[in-house]
């Protein structure tokens, strides 16, 4: 089935590409086909392992050699094929006509270089610019990208950039020789949501103004709706859908499409009781058979599907590779309408007891600023005070910077704190010995953000489990341990079996399970969540998510819930902290927060969230925030948000406002209110 158009700048025919490892070839991209014009923007989404990356690095002839190669297919970029190019050839296109922006700059850009040498690099060697001309350009090209003072930050090098300003910088490596196609990889997965929104909102424009194609490697559906016109969704190495975006977000015609828009925690519908999710996990891709890949976990599956199905056309230009295609042609807003039909109750009344205390929190960090300077200080944190009951959840939501992480290191006691108190049950922690804090740690549990990184590779899950539980002598026999290490695995939704595993043989989502398991070993009444979600994919997000929130109305535990995925919050939490560089700007209970948000920067964190609806999309008024967030170390005079702030004037400048009660419960620190 041909999916190509005679204007297409890049076709992507039949092609497969597979990896030669200890255990055989496997085959990690099946067969795939898709095609983009200029000045169009393709995204192409589904789970991790799906063969996302990897067809875009087969397109780019960057594949792991000798073990990586295109088994079958080709690819023609503008008029040419690239498959069996020499590597001569293809080392002329690659930077001149096709650019690629990766998922992590600070991995990307050379840390010893400066930024000016490296984006100057391709404009002399493929452009044969001399140094003048090549600086000319590179200064042209920061300007472009929305960052000021092009000719010093050219100077810099990498570790003085902000995450949005390394990737402003990527992106201008990319456009730094006039490419016709750009393929970006995750561009903005390690973003915050204002400037994801200002990266995607000048990416958008660069390919109206100058008709360049890009191919938008994402798992994010939201920004799919925003601002893809086409979508192809890949899964198990394959393509299973493919059409329009308004095609495939009004009535998806494949169970894994309207699986991945059903885990999606939306901010514009009401919070549901359990999102719906995709069970299973991916497959291995060693064990893919005959049949459908997707039927393991497929609701329609029937004996058809023992047989695998082909991608066949449909009306209106979008293909499905599914037997009951047919059967899918209700519009999948009357399955997304279970997002409404579970409410929840209303938050308890204020006066319960509360578990948690944080009163006046401040923590400031001194930093050398050189060998003759006095030491600088960062005010990471600046009076922060809210309260957590049992079984509830508090969600601490702000951009990179703003102080969350921090906090949750103080409640922890992994971080000394400058002043204020943090009170458990009635204790002051700060004040704690060491052997009542010994035992307040089994009240009080972490999950982190990279469950790879917090579990010890070398240790088996099992021993994992029961280190804690043995360090507190919490069971007495090998037995009694065994027996609570299965417990906990099942509770979480792993096999007791799994126990004999290491970390790197479990997937993300299992992974996370494991690190949820250990924090509810000693069956704490607090547990901090530290982004235990955003590394994860949205259909085992979907999986945690609805874990967290079993086991809350379960064991009654409470969580501090530290994000910068709004949608995310708004199902889990049941109040709302906004910060912004150490300070509390607005705090409420939730569906009073997300209905009627009063602080100008919490207008503007839920307006940079994409909603997973293109129709709703279009009818949106978007104002993203403009400039970076200002550097911690330097002071700033009134309202810290004033530099960013679309309502600011010179009063603003002037004092630091109070968080005041505007509304019964609704608490932000703004004097325009």
């Amino acid at each position: 089935m041909s999916l190509n158009r005679s204007a297409d700048l890049l076709s992507v025919r039949d092609l497969s590409v597979e990896f030669r490892t200890e255990r055989g070839t496997l085959e990690v991209v099946r067969r795939v086909s898709w095609s983009i014009a200029p000045g169009e923007m393709l995204a192409i989404v589904g789970e991790s392992g799906s063969g996302k990356s990897v067809s875009a690095l087969a397109i780019m002839g960057l594949l792991a050699k000798p073990a990586g190669r295109i088994s079958n297919g080709e690819i023609i970029f503008d008029g040419k094929s690239l498959t069996g190019m020499p590597e001569r050839e293809l080392r002329a296109l690659r930077g001149r006509d096709i650019a690629m922006i990766f998922q992590e700059p600070m991995s990307s850009l050379n840390p010893i270089l400066t930024i000016g040498r490296q984006i100057m690099e391709p404009l002399r060697l493929h452009l044969k610019m001399d140094a003048e001309q090549a600086q000319a350009r590179a200064v042209e090209l920061l300007t472009l990208v929305g960052i000021s003072d092009p000719e010093q930050r050219l100077k810099q090098y990498p570790h003085n950039f902000s995450g949005g300003m390394r990737q402003r910088v990527m992106i201008a490596i990319g456009l730094a020789c006039n490419p016709k196609l750009i393929i970006a990889d995750e561009p903005t997965t390690a973003l915050d949501v204002t400037i994801q929104a200002q990266i995607l909102e000048l990416m958008k424009s660069l390919t109206e103004r100058l008709g360049i194609a890009l191919v938008l490697i994402t798992h994010n559906l939201g920004i799919v709706a925003r601002y893809a016109q086409r979508v192809v969704v890949m899964y198990a190495g394959a393509t299973v859908e493919q059409g329009r975006a308004s095609q495939l977000f009004a009535n998806a015609r494949h169970p894994y499409t309207r699986g991945l828009l059903r885990s999606v925690p939306r901010l514009d519908l009401p919070r549901a009781r359990k999102l719906e999710t995709i069970e299973g996990q991916p497959p291995d891709m060693r064990q893919i058979g005959v049949g459908c890949a997707f039927a393991p976990r497929c609701a329609y599956r029937t004996e058809a599907c023992a047989v695998a199905p082909q991608l066949l056309a449909l009306p209106e230009n979008r293909f499905s590779a599914c037997h009951h295609e047919s059967e899918l042609s209700a519009p999948i807003e009357k399955d997304l309408t279970v997002q409404v039909a579970f409410q929840t109750e209303a938050p308890r009344a204020s006066e319960t007891a509360a578990l948690l205390t944080v009163d006046s929190l401040t923590k400031h960090f001194k930093v050398n600023a050189g060998l003759f300077s006095p030491p600088a200080v960062v005010r990471a944190v600046q009076d922060v005070s809210f309260s957590i009951q049992a079984g509830r959840t508090l969600g601490l939501v702000g951009e990179s910077g703003c102080g969350k992480t921090t906090i949750g290191r103080m409640i922890l006691q992994l971080e000394q704190i400058s002043s204020g108190r943090v009170m458990f049950e009635g204790e002051d922690l700060a004040q704690a010995s060491g052997a009542q804090l010994k035992k307040l740690r089994t009240q009080i549990q972490v999950i982190f953000q990279d469950p790879y990184s917090s579990l010890n590779p070398r240790i088996k899950i099992g021993d994992l489990i029961a280190e804690p539980l043995k360090v507190y002598k919490k069971t007495v026999t090998v037995q009694a341990t065994q027996e609570r290490v299965e417990q906990l695995l099942v509770q979480v939704g792993l096999l007791p079996d799994m126990a004999q595993r290491y970390a790197h043989q479990l997937s993300g989502g299992q992974r996370q399970r494991v690190g949820i398991a250990r924090a509810l070993a000693f069956e704490p009444k607090l547990i901090v969540c530290d982004e235990p979600v955003s590394a994860l994919d949205v259909s085992i997000q979907g999986q945690i998510i609805n874990l967290l929130d079993n086991l809350q109305r379960e064991k009654n535990i409470a969580y501090l819930f530290i994000a910068h995925d709004l949608a995310v919050v708004r199902h889990l939490a049941h109040r709302v902290v906004v910060m912004y560089l150490g300070h509390v700007m607005e705090v409420a209970d939730r569906d009073e927060l997300y209905g009627n948000a009063l602080h100008p920067y919490t207008v503007s964190l839920l307006e940079a969230v994409p909603v997973p609806d293109p129709h709703l999309e279009q009818q949106r008024v978007r104002k993203p925030i403009a400039g970076e967030i200002p550097s911690p170390l330097r002071r700033l005079a009134g309202c810290v948000f004033h530099t960013r702030c679309p309502r600011a004037s010179a009063e603003c400048q002037q004092s630091v406002p109070e968080l005041r009660e505007i509304r019964p419960g609704h608490f932000a620190a703004c004097i325009k209110l």
